[in-house]
């Protein structure tokens, strides 16, 4: 969370593109690319950029099983995220560093109680975005979020300028036509542009 003010959120659908999109946005100066297990070529995607692009910290997104944190653990991934929280995750991911997803006070609650202080706030915009977060901040002044889920280009500086939000996680950086196109220099220039975004 630490390493950019934006991670990358990834659904990559050939593996033929996960070592030139990871080259693109490490150039752009994001390095933590979250990889989501939504197409049959994730896994696979992070062994690539795990082998083939030592600058990059590959992680794993859309975790929801023990399964899924193996599998991805095998494959390369440095870090896992999940929509939602559940304690038997938190229990499998063991040393991997994990960032699971809350969506309420009382996930929140159940997080902090759990040892966590750093959480994923999703789905952002559909819960409320920058007001829920706000909200939020006064009885949990101590926990940390990523907020995921509609942040844009247009929205990450309004979510990046509240103390509680370490980082944001978007897909902006990576469209999809620009993926399918090859269009790598657009994506470097899009990371750039993300990368500098203020904290």
């Amino acid at each position: 969370m630490a390493l950019a003010p934006v991670i990358p959120v990834l659904t990559i659908e050939h593996v033929a593109h996960a070592v030139p999109l990871a080259q693109a946005l490490v150039r752009g100066g994001l390095r933590a690319l979250e990889i989501t297990l939504r197409t049959e070529a994730a896994l696979q995607a992070i062994d690539a950029i795990a082998r083939s692009v030592p600058e990059a910290v590959p992680g794993v997104g859309t975790v929801t099983t023990g399964d899924d944190l193996q599998a991805a653990r095998a494959a390369g991934a440095q870090f896992a995220v999940s929509p939602g929280f559940a304690v038997d995750l938190l229990e499998a991911a063991g040393d991997l560093p994990y960032l699971p997803g809350i969506a309420t006070a009382s996930e929140a609650m159940a997080a902090q109680r759990a040892g966590l202080r750093y959480l994923k706030f999703f789905p952002a915009e559909a819960m409320g975005g920058r007001a829920t977060l706000q909200a939020l901040a006064g009885p949990f002044p101590r926990l940390i979020f990523c907020p995921t889920g509609g942040i844009s280009r247009d929205n990450a500086e309004g979510y990046l300028a509240l103390k509680t939000v370490r980082c944001v996680g978007g897909s902006w950086v990576a469209p999809r036509d620009a993926v399918e196109a090859g269009k790598w220099d657009v994506i470097s220039s899009l990371a750039t542009e993300a990368a500098n975004l203020a904290r």
